[in-house]
């Protein structure tokens, strides 16, 4: 089998379980708590909760990234669809006339955000090379699926769109207007995965390795209660709105 097939090959089967891929890292993650606990103990609580808003920042500008893509693109593309490729149309211009694969790129900066927060380097550089060789076979499966489907047409844009690394000054506006509802449908889970890996790192980090007692964790980090609180109301609200009405329904959406 050619490389390109076994690339392709091997993407179709991420594809499929992309919404577990990244339970893989868990183990990095509480390998590096030790190292992180450490470190974060000697820049003191202040410098720790100012890192750990820098990382917030950055997952949220990696959903961003998600919600201004969803929010401009037709149905059938840009979606969560796990058990085949599909695309209805070639999306060649707003987000998609800058990068070829913007969601990829929100992901990862959603994931990045959270290494941030550790202090981590090791664990940084792992999850990048860990990325690039996920994603370089996921869309290695796609661009094997649009090549066949759209054919020059899509050849000829990705001549000139970069892959992964955007290139603003491609930029090529959108006939399409931005459907603030499509993205509260389609988009609503990110902000409670995002808060809850946050919450979930600063509380074992704080209670199992440091070993701190929970009224202390508590009088310091109870805005990771609220934050996670909200996005649960966020997640339950959005997904009740979604399954039981029509309401954050957009036509050719």
């Amino acid at each position: 089998m050619r490389i390109a097939d076994r690339l392709a090959a091997d993407g179709g089967f991420l594809f499929r379980w992309r919404s577990f891929v990244p339970l893989v890292l868990i183990p990095l993650f509480v390998l590096a708590m030790g190292e992180s606990s450490a470190l974060l103990a000697v820049i003191g609580n202040k410098g720790e909760h100012i890192l750990y808003w820098i990382g917030l920042a950055i997952s949220f500008l990696g959903l961003a990234v998600r919600w201004v893509t969803v929010g401009f693109v037709p149905a059938g593309t840009s979606g969560r669809n796990t058990r085949e490729q599909r695309a209805d149309v070639l999306n060649t211009t707003g987000v998609y006339s800058v990068v070829r694969n913007p969601l990829y790129v929100g992901n990862f900066l959603a994931m990045f955000g959270l290494t941030v927060v550790t202090g981590v380097w090791w664990l940084a550089l792992l999850l990048v090379f860990a990325y690039w060789v996920y994603i370089e076979r996921v869309i290695a499966a796609e661009e094997a699926f649009l090549v066949e489907k759209f054919g020059k047409p899509y050849l000829d844009w990705c001549a000139v769109t970069p892959a992964f690394l955007p290139t603003f000054s491609k930029w090529q506006p959108t006939d399409a207007g931005f459907s603030f509802r499509t993205v509260l449908k389609r988009e609503y889970n990110g902000v409670l995965a995002v808060l809850a890996a946050f919450f979930a790192y600063d509380l074992l980090t704080d209670l199992v390795v440091r070993g701190e007692p929970f009224t202390e964790w508590f009088d310091e980090d109870w805005p990771w209660i609220v934050l996670l609180v909200v996005g649960l109301v966020v997640f339950v609200t959005l997904r009740t709105l979604k399954k039981s009405t029509r309401v954050l329904h957009v036509e050719g959406r």
